[in-house]
């Protein structure tokens, strides 16, 4: 079964600023290096939806999405654009590519489970890890990952999912929304201290948090991740993987000060799906979050995907 690849144009048209590095640019560089490198025949191409505002109420309170949508509805109309806090700015093509991003991820869950893709990766932007129950925050407006995992259990009728972090940043978000839900188990590494600043007193016991001190390379980061998220997911046997998948733990990316190359997220990737395919039936659907120095990016969401795609 070939690798489902969800993406959007509207997931361009969201623009925080001149010099922001949450940049629609980003997507253009992933595109271009799919098609250099070949990957891309590889690969079956959906359009993202737009999500349907009652999925993002299984991960978000009602309350933050009715205010939420209005707020980006109001930016989308009067074409003006609106701070929700210092680093997350909404504006006129906020609210489309906000409602792509979730969708995408709903959709790749949905193409997954039905035999249709045995794997996804959703290409997508704004990020989500940090939009926590009920508020936008670091770059994120929704928790696409969230939201899908709540989506594959409570729609889809499955009983244990994983999600697995490996952004430079801790997912925050991601961790309130499902903190004590015993059907998700949460493995992630972060480094620390880094924003959102949290992460190190996990809020669940379904929580395997790894803090990283800046300047790790690769191969320790290799051995945390062997000694604790792999006992982890062993012990649990998720039904599914979903993929926080940030890359700004290169170490050409600003915005971090971790040492991972394109060959760790190459390792990273291969031991997700050996645990999936031994527990899940191969079924992962993995969603972009950071990765913010563009060639950086590019690179290492094409290792990614050419093991999601087995080539």
């Amino acid at each position: 079964m070939p690798t489902a690849y969800f993406s959007h144009p509207d997931c361009q048209q969201h623009d925080m600023g001149r010099g922001h590095p949450e940049c629609p640019q980003r997507l253009g560089a992933i595109e271009d290096w799919l098609i250099a490198s070949g990957i891309e025949v590889a690969l079956e191409r959906h359009e993202a939806p737009l999500v349907e505002l009652a999925d993002v109420e299984r991960a978000h309170d009602a309350k933050y999405v009715m205010e939420l949508d209005s707020l980006l509805s109001e930016c989308e109309t009067h074409n003006e654009t609106r701070a929700l806090d210092p680093d997350t700015f909404a504006g006129p093509g906020t609210r489309a590519a906000v409602m792509r991003a979730a969708g995408a991820a709903v959709r790749a869950t949905d193409l997954v489970i039905d035999g249709q893709a045995e794997n996804a990766f959703c290409a997508v932007r704004p990020p989500g890890h940090h939009a926590t129950r009920g508020q936008a925050m670091g770059f994120c407006f929704y928790n696409n990952v969230a939201v899908a995992a709540r989506h594959a259990l409570d729609v889809r009728g499955l009983e244990r999912v994983a999600i697995i972090d490996f952004d430079v940043h801790h997912g925050n978000g991601t961790e309130d929304i499902i903190a004590n839900d015993e059907r998700v188990l949460m493995v992630s590494i972060f480094q620390n201290p880094l924003y959102p600043y949290s992460g190190t007193r996990p809020l669940g016991d379904n929580m395997v948090n790894v803090p990283i001190p800046p300047y790790t390379r690769g191969a320790e980061i290799r051995e945390v991740i062997e000694s604790t998220w792999m006992p982890a997911l062993e012990k649990f046997k998720p039904q599914m993987i979903f993929i926080s998948a940030g890359f700004d733990a290169h170490r050409d990316d600003d915005l971090g000060q971790l040492g991972l190359v394109e060959a760790d997220y190459e390792w990273i990737t291969w031991r997700i799906k050996d645990v999936a395919e031994r527990h899940a039936k191969g079924r992962i659907v993995s969603s972009l979050e950071g990765g913010y120095n563009l060639a950086a990016l590019a690179r290492s969401v094409g290792a990614h995907l050419r093991v999601l795609a087995g080539i």
